[in-house]
C-alpha cells in the first residue's frame, strides 16, 4: 500500500528504468525515468560520426518516413535531393563545421550526406515546395526570467518541447575540441539546442509565417543553431541569429550573466524582443506588432493564445519567487487540458498526436540543466551539470 512499481520504455527515447509512485497524503510522489545520455567528443566530424552511430536505426527510419511524406505529394527522392543540392552552398559558404558535423552523422549512420542534410532542413524543405510542415519539430511554450523575478537572482531559462508522439528525442552531452561543452535535446537528429559552457542557454518556439510570403532560400535552423551554440557569450549568439534567422522560428536566449532577449523573424524581417519586468514568455504566434499581419496560427493551434497568457499569468502571480522548482509546477501546468502549457494528446482529433516530449529548465550560471522525459505532471525533472560531469 501506498508504493506502485511499474516498468517503462518509451520508443527509444528513455532508458528504461524502473519508477517508483509514492502516496504521500493522497498525492503520488514520481520518481525519475531518465533520457539516455548520449556522449560525443571530438572535433565536428567525430562528433556527428558518433552521434550517427549511436542512432543509426533511429537516423535511417526518419529518412524512410521523410521521403513517404513527400510521396503523398508526388515529389520523388530526386526531386527532393534536387532541392538540398540549392540550400548546401549558403549551408557551406556560412559554416564548414557544420558541414562536417553532418558529414559525420551521414557516415555514423550510413546514409548519404544528402540525406543528412535532408534532416537538417526538414522544415525549410517543406515550406520551398508549399507543403504542411508535417515535418516541423515543435510547437513549445517557453519562459526565460532573470534579475527581480527570480528568487535567487540567477536566470532560468526553459520550455516545454511539444511534438509528435514517438518522435526520436535525444539528450546529447558534447565535449568539443575548442574546450566548450554542451548538453542538448535534439529533436529526431535534425536540430539540437540547450546549454553551454560558457553560460549561453538557448529554447526554440515555432511559429507560422506570414500566409502567402514568398519563401526565400535561407540557411536551414538545423544548420544555423550549432553556430548558436557554439558561441562564447550571448552578443555573439544573437547576432548569428539576427544574420541567418529567417522565419518559423522564436529563439530565447539567456546567458550566465543576467542577460536574457527573444528573437522573432519572417522570411526577410527580424524583431530583438526585449524583457518585461524581467521576464520573457513564448508560445507559437507573433508577438511583434507588424509580424501580426497573416499570422495564422490561430487556425491550427488557438491554445497557443492561451498557453502563453498562462505560463505570464503564473510567472506574475510567483514574482520575486521564481526557481527551478517553482517553474517545473508552472510548465505542469494543465489549464485548457489537453492543449494545455503540459500538453497531452487528444485522441479525439486526427492523427499526428501532438504532447509534451521534454521539459527543461536551464540555469546557465551553475551549468545545470533539469530534464523531464515525457510530461512534466508524470515524470520527475533529473539534473544535469555541466560542471560536474567527467567524459568516461
Amino acid at each position: 500500500k501506498g508504493k506502485l512499481y511499474f516498468t517503462v520504455d518509451v520508443k527509444r527515447k528513455c532508458d528504461k528504468v524502473k519508477v517508483k509512485l509514492t502516496k504521500e497524503g493522497g498525492i503520488i510522489m514520481k520518481e525519475a525515468k531518465e533520457f539516455k545520455l548520449i556522449k560525443c567528443q571530438g572535433t565536428d566530424y567525430e562528433i556527428g560520426k558518433q552521434f550517427g552511430e549511436t542512432c543509426r536505426e533511429d537516423f535511417r527510419r526518419s529518412v524512410e518516413a521523410t521521403y513517404i511524406y513527400y510521396q503523398q505529394y508526388q515529389i520523388n527522392k530526386e526531386q527532393i535531393i534536387a532541392d538540398v543540392n540549392k540550400f548546401l552552398p549558403l549551408v557551406e559558404n556560412f559554416d564548414p563545421q557544420v558541414v562536417e558535423f553532418i558529414k559525420g552523422i551521414a557516415s555514423g549512420a550510413c546514409i548519404n550526406f544528402k540525406e543528412a542534410m535532408m534532416m537538417r532542413a526538414g522544415n525549410e524543405l517543406a515550406f520551398y515546395n508549399h507543403l504542411p510542415s508535417d515535418l516541423s519539430p515543435s510547437l513549445c511554450t517557453s519562459f526565460s526570467a532573470t534579475g527581480r523575478a527570480v528568487k535567487s537572482g540567477k536566470t532560468l531559462v526553459g520550455q516545454n518541447l511539444d511534438w509528435v508522439e514517438d518522435t526520436p528525442v535525444y539528450l546529447l552531452w558534447i565535449k568539443r575540441a575548442d574546450g566548450i561543452e554542451q548538453l542538448c535535446l535534439s529533436s529526431g537528429g535534425g536540430l539540437e539546442f540547450g546549454l553551454n559552457s560558457m553560460g549561453i542557454g538557448a529554447c526554440v518556439n515555432r511559429i507560422w509565417p506570414p500566409q502567402n510570403t514568398p519563401h526565400k532560400l535561407n540557411i536551414p535552423m538545423g544548420c544555423y543553431l550549432p553556430k548558436v551554440m557554439r558561441q562564447r557569450n550571448i552578443g555573439d549568439a544573437l547576432g548569428v541569429l539576427c544574420q541567418v534567422s529567417k522565419g518559423m522560428q522564436y529563439y530565447n536566449l539567456a546567458s550566465s550573466e543576467g542577460d536574457i532577449i527573444g528573437l522573432e523573424s519572417t522570411f526577410d524581417d527580424y524583431n530583438v524582443m526585449q524583457p518585461e519586468r524581467d521576464m520573457l514568455v513564448h508560445s507559437n504566434h507573433y508577438l511583434t506588432e507588424r509580424f501580426k499581419k497573416g499570422d495564422w496560427s490561430g487556425q491550427g493551434e488557438p491554445d497557443t493564445y492561451l498557453r502563453v497568457q498562462r505560463i505570464r499569468r503564473l510567472m506574475e502571480l510567483n514574482y520575486g519567487q521564481l526557481t527551478p522548482e517553482k517553474m517545473m509546477e508552472i510548465l505542469a501546468d494543465h489549464n485548457n487540458y489537453p492543449n494545455s502549457v503540459c500538453g497531452h494528446a487528444d485522441e479525439s482529433t486526427p492523427l499526428p498526436h501532438w504532447a509534451t516530449q521534454a521539459s527543461i529548465i536551464m540555469v546557465p550560471a551553475e551549468g545545470t540543466m533539469f530534464v523531464a522525459c515525457g510530461n512534466p505532471c508524470k515524470n520527475k525533472f533529473v539534473e544535469y551539470n555541466l560542471k560536474k560531469m567527467l567524459y568516461e
